[in-house]
C-alpha cells in the first residue's frame, strides 16, 4: 500500500516538469516537422531535369507522378496544420483541457497517416523509377533524370522525417492524454 501511493504520488503526470517538458517536446517537434515538410515541398518544386531520350526532349518534374502530386499535397497540408498546431499547442498551455488533448491527439494521428500514405505511394512509384520492373516491361528512368531522381530521393527522406516526428508527436499526445484520464 505505502509504494502504491508512493508510486500514484510520482506519477509522470504530478511531477513539476512533466508538463513543461510536454510542450518543449510538442514545440521542437512541431518546428521540425514544419521544416522538415517545407524542406521536401521546396526540394520536390525545384527537382526537374530536362532529359533526351531517344532524341525526343521530356521534362521530368513531380507533377509527372500521381504519388508525387500526393506527397507533395501531404507535405504541404503538413506544413500548414504543423504552424496552425504550433499555435494551438501555445493556447493549450495556458488552459488545458481533457477535449484539447484529446483533439491534439486526433490532429497529429490524421496528419501522421496522411504523410506515411503520401511517402508510401512515392516511395513506390520512386522504387519502381529507379529500379524499374522487368515483369511488366518498366524500365529504370533514373539512369536518364539522376537529378530528378536524387532531389526526389532526398525530399521524400525528409518526408519520412517529418512523418517520424509525427509519430512521436502522437505517441506525446496519446501518453499525455492517457495520464491526464488517470488523474
Amino acid at each position: 500500500m505505502a509504494v502504491e501511493t508512493a508510486a500514484a504520488k510520482y506519477s509522470s503526470s504530478s511531477w513539476p516538469w512533466s508538463n513543461k517538458r510536454f510542450f518543449v517536446a510538442q514545440i521542437t517537434l512541431r518546428i521540425l516537422a514544419t521544416a522538415f515538410s517545407l524542406a521536401a515541398v521546396s526540394l520536390m518544386i525545384t527537382s526537374t531535369q530536362t532529359v533526351l531520350v531517344f532524341l525526343v526532349q521530356m521534362k521530368v518534374t513531380y507533377s509527372s507522378s500521381s504519388a508525387w502530386r500526393f506527397l507533395f499535397g501531404a507535405n504541404i497540408v503538413t506544413c500548414i496544420l504543423s504552424v496552425l498546431s504550433l499555435i494551438f499547442v501555445c493556447l493549450i498551455s495556458l488552459s488545458a483541457s481533457h477535449m484539447k488533448y484529446f483533439l491534439l491527439f486526433l490532429h497529429d494521428m490524421v496528419t501522421m497517416v496522411l504523410l506515411i500514405s503520401g511517402c508510401a505511394a512515392a516511395s513506390a512509384i520512386g522504387y519502381v523509377g529507379k529500379y524499374g520492373e522487368l515483369k511488366m516491361g518498366w524500365g529504370a528512368v533514373c539512369g536518364f533524370a539522376p537529378k530528378f531522381c536524387n532531389r526526389s530521393t532526398i525530399s521524400l527522406v525528409l518526408s519520412y522525417l517529418a512523418f517520424l516526428c509525427y509519430m512521436g508527436l502522437t505517441i506525446l499526445s496519446a501518453h499525455k492524454l492517457m495520464s491526464r484520464a488517470t488523474e
